[in-house]
């Protein structure tokens, strides 16, 4: 970011950046926290949950990339609201409220259609959040430890989805033992536990933010704003969003690991380990999320976004190969969630900062809208793309064609280096 936009930045806060391990760091990363534990809990136990529901691999898909779309364009909407008001802590509180709703919808629905609903809901609840959290940890710190906060905001996030799957894949083994009504209740069980600590994410958020207030822009027109922002930036969007078009929801992942486990375990066994696996994942995640900041903040964003980007693709790839080699080794798979781990802690770390180095301070949060639209939209087509080719062809063939476009895209950014 420019002196010009710094100056700006300190002008609409009224005060200067401060340490980076602040109040408002330090409680987005407790909130994020908390909430991950909720929605990521379902995360890992969906696949294992449509499984018994008798749902196939294509109504995944579809589900993840509708609630993916719906999150990215709130962003957007979320962005330009923030940024016309002045206001954005009301609009995040109300964010993590909706994250239990569409988990309590989930637990209560016995086909598609109300797992759809529940979460639509708790991703419109994500994509209100997001971009405004983001410019309130932005605008908390100072341009040269913005890779430290984030890494450490994201590392604090993974914290819960570790803590959450783990947890909920104890309760499912243990609900096992219990009598029920079909092999679902367990699931649902686990699904109505993971409310709580959503609950607690909107307590924690409202207690322990700041946001460092910003002055009404009321002038500020939506679509003038957009045509408005950098040639740079919107170069940047597009290779995101050509990566984002191969970037599957992860949901897809653990059905993978499910699918290829289940032949040797059983698929309750199998939904177990394949929790497991995603939890190593995020532990991963948990591990790099810092470092990968900090180094970042040495050599430069871009360049670390680009190696990550690297990873992304070489995970779809080695999915791919998973499936076509009938892999059901779970030291392999693990592997194969190691490099999903690397990957996803770069692009989360510093895909914001980026932007934030590209865009004028007065329209940080609407430029994080337009970054989370563009990655729902693509992870909309992505995510559908490779359910439907995985029931229709194979699933070789779908993370094969993620892996393709993934690659692409990567091209596309590191092109973007020299503009």
């Amino acid at each position: 970011m420019t002196e010009r936009n710094e100056a700006a930045l300190a002008a609409t806060t009224g005060t200067p950046p401060k340490g980076w391990l602040n109040r408002t760091v330090t409680g987005a990363g407790v909130t994020s926290a908390l909430g991950d534990f909720c929605y990521e809990t379902t995360t890992v136990i969906l696949p294992g949950f449509l499984a018994v529901l008798g749902i196939p691999a294509a109504a995944l898909g579809l589900i993840e990339g509708v609630a993916d779309a719906v999150a990215a364009f709130t962003k957007m909407v979320s962005g330009y609201i923030a940024d016309k008001l002045g206001h954005r802590k009301l609009l995040v509180l109300v964010g993590y409220g909706l994250t239990p709703v569409g988990q309590a919808l989930i637990a209560l629905a016995a086909g598609w259609p109300l797992l759809l609903l529940g979460r639509i809901v708790s991703w419109f609840g994500k994509g209100l959040r997001g971009p405004l959290r983001d410019a309130i940890v932005i605008q908390a710190v100072s341009p040269e430890t913005r890779g430290r906060a984030f890494g450490f905001h994201r590392a604090a996030d993974t914290i819960g989805a570790v803590a959450g799957p783990l947890l909920g894949v104890a309760l499912l083994g243990w609900a096992q033992g219990l009598h029920w009504n079909g092999e679902a209740g367990p699931f649902r069980l686990v699904l109505w536990w993971s409310v709580i600590p959503g609950a607690l994410a909107v307590l924690a958020f409202l207690t322990l933010v700041q946001d460092p207030q910003h002055s009404p822009n009321p002038a500020l027109k939506f679509f003038g704003s957009l045509r408005g922002l950098p040639a740079r930036f919107k170069r940047y969007l597009g290779a995101v969003g050509l990566f984002g078009i191969g970037d599957f929801s992860h949901s897809l992942l653990i059905l993978a690991a499910t699918t290829m486990l289940t032949p040797s375990m059983g698929v309750i066994r199998a939904a177990q380990v394949a929790g497991l696996l995603y939890v190593w994942r995020n532990v991963v995640q948990v591990a790099m999320s810092y470092p990968v900041g900090a180094v970042a903040d040495r050599i430069g964003h871009l360049p670390v976004l680009v190696a990550g980007y690297v990873l992304g693709a070489l995970t779809a790839a080695l999915t791919a190969l998973a499936f076509w080699l009938g892999v059901d080794s779970v030291p392999l798979l693990a592997g194969v969630f190691f490099v999903a781990g690397l990957y996803v802690t770069v692009q989360e770390a510093l895909e914001p900062t980026v932007t934030a180095e590209m865009v004028r301070a007065e329209t940080l949060a609407m430029s994080y809208g337009a970054l989370g639209t563009v990655n729902g939209a693509a992870k909309f087509v992505s995510s559908a793309t490779v359910g439907v080719v995985w029931t229709s062809v194979s699933p070789t063939a779908g993370f094969g064609l993620a892996a393709a476009l993934m690659a692409l895209g990567t091209l596309a950014l590191l092109r973007s280096r020299g503009d």
